[in-house]
């Protein structure tokens, strides 16, 4: 079996979808994509294609490391995207070739079902509570919220104090045992992180997310000195390199490596690994489409320190299309009680739709992360 061909599709709301076709007639998809810089992603990706056309697609290690130590510059989120959204396809062509769903193939079963939870709130965090209940309503366990907005290196304790609020408001309404994730997303400097995390620490949350950006991980010493909250983060980190000294310095709790960036399925394997040897947990990172889910899905069911996956249904970023748009089993996704089943078809078990992809990407899309300030017309972190 040989690869033939490399098939690119930008689609709504923000996602790059990949199509790898075999002489054998079995295709497999997977999501290159960097939230902003598609476009950036997808000339890597054609990059690329050259050292895979002619290849079996069945030596994934062997073209990963080829792709990865194969250019003299190595890692960042776009080279990685690449690689992740090329690997993701290479397992569900190889699951489909041997008739087997993808969590087989990295060691089977580690548990029956995946732990999920959802977003409330938006970008800007509002009625949370009220979100939160629904939420709970439809059976999820848990819930994740931005923390603040625009947040100053020193900045007023009363943007502090609407953070404490609105948390207090969901452990009030939904009890002491409802999962709270608290996403500091990077837009918080390491001075106003170790007060909120301090405030923070009645309420309990499940865990706080990305307190600093991971250039300043460092700050995570400080950080957990001043909380018993478990600290959480990794979506802007890549590779097991990337994660190497994160994990010997011990301040983390919990790493959420994307697989569409990190560098795939076995490289979030080979992380989650790492991990467990530090009493680490593993809750993957995933605001993405239908073929990271199913990724991250199926590593979950094989990794004994996983405990919690995220998942975009629904999310403030999905305007116009939503995950279930591009499938054509969205049993798939069936959540219930907070749960959802591991896929059992061949490859990562999702069906996807393929004329709509194709009617999708003729709309496209050139989605930006906004840009933020602060009063005095400085950059925000967003």
């Amino acid at each position: 079996m040989k690869i033939t061909k490399l098939s690119l599709y930008k689609v709504p709301p923000r996602w790059l979808f990949l199509r790898i076709e075999t002489d054998e007639g079995i295709s497999g998809w997977g999501e290159p994509v960097v939230e902003g810089r598609a476009e950036t992603v997808k000339a890597a990706v054609e990059e690329l294609s050259s050292l895979l056309i002619g290849r079996n697609p069945n030596d994934i290690e062997d073209l990963w490391q080829t792709m990865y130590r194969g250019g003299f510059y190595r890692g960042g989120p776009i080279l990685m995207s690449a690689i992740s959204g090329i690997e993701q396809a290479l397992w569900d062509i190889k699951g489909k070739y041997y008739n087997i769903p993808v969590y087989e193939m990295l060691g089977g079963k580690a548990r029956q079902k995946v732990k999920l939870y959802s977003w409330v709130g938006g970008d800007r965090p509002a009625e949370v509570a009220a979100a939160a209940i629904e939420k709970q309503q439809q059976g999820f366990q848990a819930i994740k919220m931005n923390a603040s907005e625009e947040m100053n290196y020193i900045d007023d304790f009363s943007k502090v104090e609407a953070v404490i609020e609105r948390v207090a408001s969901i452990r009030e309404a939904l009890g002491k045992d409802f999962g709270i994730g608290v996403d500091f997303h990077g837009r918080i400097h390491k001075t106003m992180a170790k007060t909120l995390v301090k405030e923070l620490e009645p309420f309990r949350p499940m865990f706080i997310e990305e307190p600093v950006l991971p250039e300043n991980n460092e700050a995570l010493r400080d950080i957990a000195l001043h909380t018993t909250c478990p600290i959480a983060t990794g979506e802007r980190m890549y590779t097991r390199w990337g994660f190497k000294q994160l994990l010997q310095d011990g301040y983390v709790d919990i790493i959420q490596p994307d697989l569409s960036h990190t560098g795939g399925i076995l490289e979030g394997k080979k992380i989650a690994a790492m991990a467990e040897a530090y009493d680490v947990a593993i809750a993957p990172h995933c605001p993405l489409g239908p073929m990271t889910l199913a990724s991250s899905i199926h590593l979950d069911a094989t990794t004994p320190n996983f405990i919690i996956q995220e998942q975009s249904l629904g999310i403030h970023y999905n305007e116009g299309m939503d995950i279930l748009d591009y499938i054509t089993n969205p049993e798939v996704f069936r959540y219930e009680n907070g749960y959802v089943n591991i896929p059992d078809s061949p490859g990562l078990g999702i069906h996807i739709n393929e004329e709509k992809v194709k009617e999708a990407a003729v709309i496209g899309h050139d989605w930006k992360n906004p840009i933020w300030r602060h009063e005095d017309g400085s950059i925000a972190e967003w």
